[in-house]
């Protein structure tokens, strides 16, 4: 083989392996376009942090004390912390979550905390079966706060405008050895506006319906004499 051809075969080759090696980098660039991204971090919601201060001795002595058993939930995924939105205006019906948002925990008991920290301020509050055994054990049988968590969900009447919906039903009842015997019950429908029509105005506006429930909620106990 002459010089000349051994030149013209090398430039062949060479021009030849920068093709390679272009095709291999645009596969490769290629490649990593259509990598999925990685999901995107949901936002996070609670009722915020609740009581800065705890309340006077002399306030938690001066009504009796409840045990208040676990929230339970009806007609909601139980358990699940997803934050749910209601579209009134296209189907009632259906429950929908918001993709990239959350409760911190399930609302059942966000929302037994508010109960309790609301309970709390004039009253000794136990939680559970448990603290119904402490009662037995202690003072006799407690009055029992029963909750049932029906609806928590933001609802939308129209694109621009939704409520927070809280509702719940409570059942009072004295424990005894032989089972409870309910006292009274009432059901709780609270709502409040959300300032913003998102997951950030929905967290807010369930929150501070959650906080009027709890208030309505005492305030009945208290009628009931408990």
């Amino acid at each position: 083989m002459t010089a000349t051809t051994k030149s013209i075969a090398g430039r062949a080759y060479s021009a030849s392996a920068r093709a390679v090696f272009g095709l291999m980098f645009a596969a490769l660039a290629a490649g990593c376009s259509i990598l999925p991204e990685p999901p995107a971090r949901a936002d996070v919601y609670d009722f915020g942090p609740g009581l800065m201060a705890p309340a006077p001795a002399d306030r938690q002595a001066s009504l009796p004390p409840v045990a208040l058993a676990e929230i339970s939930t009806v007609g909601i995924p139980e358990g699940s912390s997803a934050l749910l939105y209601r579209l009134a205006y296209a189907n009632a019906q259906q429950l929908r979550p918001y993709a990239h948002a959350r409760w911190s925990q399930p609302p059942a008991q966000l929302l037994q905390q508010a109960l309790r920290d609301r309970l709390g301020q004039r009253r000794v509050v136990v939680l559970g079966e448990d603290g119904i055994a402490q009662q037995v054990e202690g003072t006799g049988w407690p009055t029992v706060v029963r909750v049932e968590l029906e609806e928590f969900s933001q609802v939308f009447s129209a694109p621009a405008s939704s409520v927070g919906l809280v509702r719940l039903r409570a059942s009072v009842a004295r424990a005894a050895s032989a089972g409870d015997t309910l006292v009274a019950q009432r059901v709780f429908a609270v709502q409040r506006p959300a300032a913003t029509q998102d997951a950030a105005g929905g967290a807010r506006a369930l929150a501070e319906a959650s906080a009027q429930a709890a208030e309505e909620l005492a305030q009945w106990l208290e009628q009931q004499g408990r």
